[in-house]
Formats: structure tokens, C-alpha cells, sequence
């Protein structure tokens, strides 16, 4: 399914967030520039969403603020540039995955001391996994901003009609349940295993009970990892899910008849099925994710990092903090449904629904991917050999036992 996946893209394409040249320093002098304008740069195609935020902390504090927004297509091209030149923002969002690359090439500030002397930033506030996306080798180098996990996408009537009143919550129920929905006639499934998505494999490891990594050893080649895409694997097999990719929009794959009535995703479909799928409120659900040894889903988001070469750390460290509150996130969520990491604001009204607060739980059973460096490219690299075992039935312990060598080959560099 081709589905527009905003923030999942983030944690990929925000690399390129210190790129812009020119944009900020190159100097580590903390404070030389503190009446100068900060710089803070923002990933997306506009800066509509971040604005009211910015006009409240002008307002507030006196600083002013340049806000570079910058199109995700530009980000990868120019983010060597900048680090090398250490030249970036003062202030910047940045993806969940990428803390690791960049604060161990020293481009991000520790943020430890910031984070240990103001209680309003102590990490018991965020959701654990949120938290947990900003540390590196024990060291925080950003603060949780906004948060996204996966969650089961489901077509309620098409489901009652397979005698599913209610969401599967097991591994079990998911398999049985998308066997019986692929048997409606041809070209129709019943689940979704994205081959698309880096972290899907992954993700059911853990829910199996796998380690992902073990002192700084990948265990991707575990019996439960490889017992868990065997699983994966028995939904290709049996016709229950497609091969690949079918390239269909959200209207073609989850609307009318549903030929995929079940899929995971993350917050971010929520807006495309409501004005693209054609479906009654009714028609359609979210729930947490089927158990297996237990229902772990994937944190991520956008956190809120200084750039170490700014020349005015401490105005940045004011904005940084200023946008860590819970009015600033409640703010943002309402501009871009761009869900809060504290878990006080949750409380706010604007985040009642049930289908909202079904985000709300899960969270509570998210962690972030590994925090090491290559962590994208062995991403893509898993895609790369779940393509073979879909697509040409190859063998999963050895394929998971190779990729587990390359992988430990890139983390070893």
C-alpha cells in the first residue's frame, strides 16, 4: 500500500536538518551573538504548523526567531555540508533515529546537565520510550518533542462480517482473522505486511521476546527473531497478506470492499482515511497491537536538539525549553496532529476521542530502534533481504544469519 507517511519519513529525511549552510554558526562561543536572532530549523514544507509557537516565545522573551523551514527532499543532499562545516541552526528538529549518528560526530550539544537541573525537562514527564530516543551512550543530546508509534488500522463492518466483532489481540486471532478475510475472492487479503517500512520486522522480533542488541552485538539472528518473520512469512504464504507493495492509495486499499482491511501504521493515517477512504466514522477503528509475548510498538517522532557550534547556546536552550512545555506541545498537536510526548498534556480535551487515546495507550508499549549510528542503513538493508524472503521464499535463518554479520560489520566501522 503507498500510503503518505509523514512521520515516519521524518526520522529518515530529517538528517539533513543542520544542512543549510550559512543558516547559523561556526564557532563554539556560546554566548558572543545572544541579541542576534536564533535560527531554528524546522522539517517540512512550510512553517505554518511552528509559527504560533515561535510568536508566543518572541512575545514572551524578547528573542526573536528566523524560522528555516526546509523541504525533506533537500535534506539528505546537505547534511555532510553542514556538519563538516560546522556551520547549522541554533536550535533544531531532528528524527528519533539520527540522535546517535550526530551526537557521535560531536554536532549536537549535551543536554544532560540542562536536563538534570529543570524538573520540567526530568525524563519521568515523557513516555519511556519517548525519553529514551534522545539519549546517547548515556547522555542526552535532544528533549522529546512530539511522538508517534504503530497502531492496528482495522475495518470494523469487514471484520464483523469474518466474525470479528472486536480487534484481534494476539498473534493468533491476527493470522486467523486475515486468513479468513483473504478467502472473500480474488485479488482480497487480509493483513498487511509492509515491506515497505524498515522497522516492521523489528517490531514483531520484540513483540516475540527478541533482544535486538545485546552489548553492542546485534542478535538479529536470534530464534526469536527468526521466528518471528517466519510468522510474517506464513501470511505471504497463505495468500492472508500481498507479496509487496500493491502501490494502492488509501481510498483502493482500505475503502469499500477493503482489500486490505487490516494494516499498522501510524497517527498520520488517521487525517488520510478521514478525507480520502470514503468511509463512515463507524467503518473504521484503531487498537493496540496484537500480543504476542507481548504488544511492543515502535517510538518515534521529532525531538528538539541545540546545535553544538551556535553561538548563543543559552537563548537556544531557551526556545528548546520554551517548546518542551506542555501548553507549546498541545499547541503543535493542534497546528499538525503531531501527537505530545509529555504525558500530561494528554489530559487535554483536544486528545479525548477513542481513537486518539488508542495512541495514547500504546505508547506506553513503545521503544525506539537501537541507538547506533547506522541504524538507517541496516534499516534499508532489511528491507533488502525481507524482499527475498517474500518475494523468493529464501531460507530465514540463513538470510537473518548473513544480514546479521553485515550488520554487525557497519556497526563495527
Amino acid at each position: 500500500m503507498k500510503f503518505k507517511r509523514v512521520a515516519s519519513l521524518l526520522g529518515a529525511l530529517l538528517v539533513g536538518a543542520f544542512l543549510l549552510a550559512g543558516c547559523g554558526s561556526n564557532s563554539s562561543n556560546n554566548n558572543s551573538s545572544s541579541n542576534k536572532p536564533l535560527t531554528f530549523w524546522y522539517a517540512g514544507d512550510g512553517d505554518a504548523d511552528v509559527k504560533p509557537m515561535i510568536k508566543q516565545f518572541t512575545k514572551k522573551t524578547g528573542i526573536k526567531v528566523k524560522i528555516q523551514s526546509i523541504p525533506w527532499s533537500q535534506y539528505n543532499d546537505k547534511l555532510l555540508t553542514a556538519a563538516s562545516s560546522k556551520s547549522g541552526p541554533d536550535v533544531l528538529l531532528i528524527g528519533t533515529t539520527q540522535i546517535a549518528q550526530f551526537a557521535s560526530s560531536n554536532s549536537l550539544m549535551d543536554l544532560s546537565s540542562t536536563v538534570k537541573k529543570d524538573q520540567n525537562l526530568a525524563p519521568s514527564k515523557y513516555f519511556s520510550g519517548s525519553e529514551k530516543t534522545t539519549m546517547y551512550q548515556g547522555k542526552y543530546y535532544a528533549v522529546p518533542w512530539y511522538a508517534e508509534t504503530r497502531v492496528l488500522y482495522y475495518r470494523t463492518d469487514v471484520l464483523k462480517a469474518a466474525g470479528y466483532n472486536q480487534a484481534p489481540k494476539t498473534w493468533n486471532q491476527l493470522y486467523d482473522a486475515a486468513l479468513k478475510l483473504s478467502k472473500r475472492g480474488k485479488n482480497m487479503y487480509g493483513f498487511n505486511v509492509d515491506g515497505s517500512e524498515p522497522t516492521f520486522g523489528f517490531m514483531f522480533a520484540r513483540q516475540n521476546g527478541a533482544q535486538l542488541m545485546k552489548n553492542g552485538k546485534t542478535q538479529f539472528n536470534s530464534s526469536q527473531m527468526v521466528s518471528a518473520l517466519n510468522y510474517l512469512h506464513k501470511f505471504i504464504q497463505n495468500g492472508a497478506s500481498p507479496k509487496q507493495d500493491l502501490k494502492l492509495t488509501i481510498a483502493q486499499s482500505f475503502g469499500k470492499d477493503a482489500p486490505i482491511p487490516m494494516f499498522i501504521s501510524g497517527p498520520w493515517m488517521m487525517s488520510s482515511i478521514k478525507s480520502d477512504a470514503g468511509l463512515k466514522d463507524s467503518q473504521w477503528n484503531v487498537a493496540e497491537l496484537p500480543k504476542g509475548k507481548n504488544n511492543t510498538s515502535v517510538m518515534g517522532g521529532g525531538d528538539l536538539a541545540v546545535f553544538q557550534y551556535s553561538k548563543n547556546k543559552t537563548n537556544a536552550i531557551k526556545l528548546l525549553k520554551f517548546l518542551s512545555k506542555k501548553q507549546s506541545q498541545l499547541t503543535y498537536y493542534k497546528q499538525s496532529d503531531s501527537m505530545p510526548t509529555l504525558k500530561a498534556a494528554w489530559n487535554d480535551s483536544s486528545l479525548q476521542s477513542s481513537k486518539i487515546q488508542v495512541f495514547r495507550k500504546q505508547l506506553n508499549h513503545s521503544q525506539p530502534m537501537p541507538a547506533v549510528k547506522s541504524w538507517d542503513e541496516i534499516g534499508q538493508n532489511y528491507l533488502d533481504v525481507w524482499q527475498k524472503i517474500a518475494l523468493q521464499n529464501a531460507n530465514v535463518q540463513k538470510s537473518m544469519n548473513e544480514f546479521n554479520k553485515q550488520s554487525q560489520t557497519l556497526i563495527d566501522k
